[in-house]
């Protein structure tokens, strides 16, 4: 009986070599680039105008890109990378942002309405004529500049997560 239990580990541990061997994961069975594809690249790209609505553009890298007229519509951009890219008249309606790098980026008359920026990084970004109706920023960073400014305008509740703009934004009553 112990004869039989030490052949099947052996086994056992056999294939989980071989398999590991081959680059696959021994649990789900696939090789690791056939489960995780690397993220999509844009970066120093120009997308000006082009339609990415409803995308699932998970830790996509849009760094130092050209966005202008770029329809990111309900797209799920969580993650990504967008940092020193030129936003003009982008339309980021319902786009989610969770956990995005939107620093060091202009924003003139750019759609962020009733988008999920949670936990997003935007420091140094300049919002210029923004919609920003219904739009979450809990747990977002910003520069108090940002905060006041967008306070201004900030109203509407987000329709996917029930908070309202000017609550994530901590603007006083």
């Amino acid at each position: 009986m112990g004869r039989r239990i030490a052949i099947v580990c052996l086994t056992l541990i056999c294939s989980v070599w071989i398999m590991a061997s081959a680059g696959a994961d021994p649990i789900v069975g696939k090789r690791y680039d056939q489960q995780y594809r690397p993220p999509l690249s844009y970066s120093n790209a120009d997308v000006k105008g082009q339609n990415f609505s409803g995308q699932t553009l998970r830790l996509a890298e849009f760094t130092n890109a050209n966005l202008t007229d770029a329809d990111f519509s309900n797209a799920d951009l969580s993650g990504a990378a967008m940092s020193a890219s030129n936003m003009t008249e982008t339309n980021l309606h319902g786009a989610n942002l969770q956990q995005a790098m939107v620093d060091q980026v202009p924003m003139v008359r750019v759609n962020l309405s009733d988008a999920i920026l949670t936990d997003a990084m935007l420091l140094r970004s300049e919002f210029l004529n923004v919609n920003i109706t219904g739009a979450d920023f809990t747990g977002a960073i910003l520069d108090r500049y940002q905060i006041r400014e967008l306070c201004k305008v900030a109203q509407g509740t987000n329709s996917k997560t029930g908070v309202e703009t000017r609550e994530s934004l901590g603007c006083p009553s």
